[in-house]
């Protein structure tokens, strides 16, 4: 399934991903997932929200630059080759992955996993016809 993610400038200074975190809480949203990548000067985090909107206009409203990208969300199973097993699927394919990250359900045996691709729905439609959960 496509979902919005956040993906937020961050400069790689003390304190500076606490306040971008704690802008979002403020806002009344939670964070279900992310990701940050760094260089020496600044970061990208990458965000699932409750709320997207919320999120982007409360950072937004403190200067923080951030953007709304689509994403693809799908299960993965929780067992070793499982992750491997999806990125083969949509290599065999000729779908390249930009990024990804992981989190685990509380609820099921599977690791939801997000990623970046540049065509979300032919990722979606050659995902679910090899039997992957989205």
């Amino acid at each position: 399934m496509i979902i919005k993610q956040l993906s937020v400038f961050v400069e790689n200074k003390p304190g500076r991903l606490a306040e971008i975190t704690k802008i979002i809480s403020n806002a009344g949203c939670s964070m279900e997932a992310l990701s940050i990548a760094d260089t020496d000067n600044f970061g990208i985090l990458r965000l699932i929200v409750d709320d997207h909107e919320k999120a982007l206009s409360a950072l937004k409203e403190n200067n923080v630059i951030a953007s709304v990208k689509d994403v693809v969300s799908v299960k993965v199973p929780d067992v070793p080759g499982g992750f491997s097993g999806m990125l083969n699927c949509l290599s065999e394919k000729g779908i390249d992955v930009s990024y990804t990250y992981a989190f685990i359900s509380k609820s099921e045996n599977f690791a939801q996993v997000v990623i970046r691709v540049a065509d979300n729905e032919k990722a979606i439609s050659i995902l679910k016809e090899a039997g992957y959960k989205l």
